[in-house]
């Protein structure tokens, strides 16, 4: 190991106390030769002041002293900054105080008589150590800035609510389930939830299952060895061990194919996956959260989605509220996308949204939710041309509001039939070409979405 040099120490300061002022000088001069900048100290009750109203790096302080002892410097020290590492010295007769110095949080004791190597030896060690816990403490801060309740606006009654649970299941190693319309935010809770647990050191790792096919889907999650199947040319590491140690967070769940829900539901009981083509298991500590915009409930009564598989991830429930359920959160909402869209688009004008434009945002019925509202402001940022946002460069369509509840019909008559395929076409469309998630919305099975269709096969294109 590289003792420290005093170039890369110069800014290090160590507090040594001892009421042999001989020996604390003689181990601060000692130091001081190595790079550090030490300050002898014989009175332990002038050292506690000196902790409370200077920067030390470091505490080298005897066990045994009239007024404080040593064990009443620990515990200061840990009090005033816990990653400030203390060495404790003491004869051999008190080497049982000293292990207790260990359990109180000292970072090594060293027995009289030691040397100064020994001693520079163990700090530096302890201060390299320190530094590590501090960069990891900043970047957990940082991930928790980032990642955490910050991110989730609004003051409203059912967002407090929402920010309470987060905070109390944060920490609870069971699986999460978050249910909500699309766009209303199921992926930033899903990262609040791991930003602000014990995992948050670990990975955080996302998978659509709507994404992908079944068996692209499975090989994703589980990986696959080397000639599993075609193309498999080489073997692959699945996501649930990438985000071992972390969280594993299954956007779409209702959209997973119920064959591979089996296996998922085998993965959460065994804490065990097996790759595509492999002989045994590994095991996994993976947290799991999952979510849907769909009614997984009325799913499993079609029996697209597995009841069993449904008890286990529904531990514990969170319910992201649609944002016409939550308007009175949308003055916060547009200005904190406000200063994000002025952050990426500094030269637009815009600084405000007019009452007008405030009144017209509270009639839209939001069907895209938090995401839709977050480009809505984007866009008159971009394209605004004055100080403040108007009605009409919100270029939202206005809700009907004639009370008849009938659409506008213009000519040619269609045939009922092809009226329905252009309609089904469209729901489709509107899904994002999720065939389940179409038939869910317009209320009828697989089969029959795939006559409205057209298809020629009604069992062919699921989901």
């Amino acid at each position: 190991m590289t003792l420290p040099t005093r170039e890369t120490e110069v800014a290090t300061r160590v507090l040594v106390v001892d009421d042999d002022l001989a020996l604390a000088e003689t181990l601060a001069d000692g130091l001081e030769g190595r790079g550090y900048r030490a300050v002898p100290e014989e009175s332990s009750t002038a050292a506690a002041r000196r902790l409370e109203h200077e920067d030390f790096d470091a505490l080298v302080t005897d066990l045994r002293m009239p007024g404080l002892d040593g064990m009443e410097l620990l515990a200061l020290s840990r009090r005033l900054d816990p990653m400030r590492p203390v060495i404790v010295t003491t004869a051999f007769s008190a080497v049982a105080s000293a292990i207790e110095s260990i359990r109180q949080g000292a970072y090594h004791y060293l027995t009289k008589p030691f040397t100064v190597d020994e001693l520079g030896l163990f700090l530096h060690k302890a201060l390299d150590e320190a530094r590590l816990r501090n960069e990891a403490f900043v970047l957990r801060r940082a991930l928790r800035e980032r990642f955490g309740l910050a991110n989730l606006v609004g003051t409203s009654t059912s967002m407090r609510t929402l920010f309470d649970l987060i905070e109390r299941v944060a920490d609870a190693d069971v699986p999460v389930l978050l249910s909500g319309e699309t766009g209303t935010g199921k992926g930033l809770v899903a990262r609040a939830l791991h930003a602000l647990g014990r995992r948050s050191e670990g990975p955080f790792v996302t998978v659509n299952c709507a994404a992908l096919p079944e068996n692209l889907l499975e090989s994703e999650l589980f990986g696959h060895v080397k000639g599993a199947f075609t193309g498999a040319v080489a073997p692959r590491t699945g996501l649930f061990e990438e985000a071992q140690g972390g969280t594993l967070f299954l956007d779409e769940i209702g959209e997973m194919d119920i064959a591979l829900q089996a296996k998922l539901l085998n993965v959460l009981e065994s804490g065990e996956v097996r790759a595509v083509g492999a002989n045994k298991p590994r095991a996994v500590d993976v947290r799991i959260v999952a979510a849907s915009n769909r009614n997984l409930r009325e799913l499993v009564a079609r029996r697209s989605f597995r009841e069993d598989l449904l008890f286990r991830l529904d531990v514990v429930r969170l319910e992201l509220p649609a944002l016409r359920n939550r308007l009175e959160d949308l003055p916060v909402l547009v200005e904190h996308f406000l200063q994000v869209a002025k952050s990426r688009h500094p030269r637009s004008p815009v600084e405000a949204f007019s009452l007008a434009a405030h009144a017209r945002l509270a009639r839209h019925p939001w069907p895209g939710n938090v995401r839709e509202l977050e480009n809505v402001v984007e866009r008159a940022v971009l394209l605004g041309r004055g100080r403040e946002v108007q009605p009409e460069e919100l270029h939202l369509e206005l809700p009907d509001e004639s009370g008849e509840g009938h659409a506008e019909f213009r000519p040619p008559v269609l045939p009922l039939r092809q009226l329905q395929r252009h309609y089904a076409l469209w729901a489709l469309h509107q899904q994002g070409g999720r065939r389940l998630a179409t038939a869910d919305a317009l209320g009828v099975d697989r089969k029959t979405l795939a006559k409205l269709l057209g298809d020629q096969d009604p069992t062919t294109g699921d989901d």
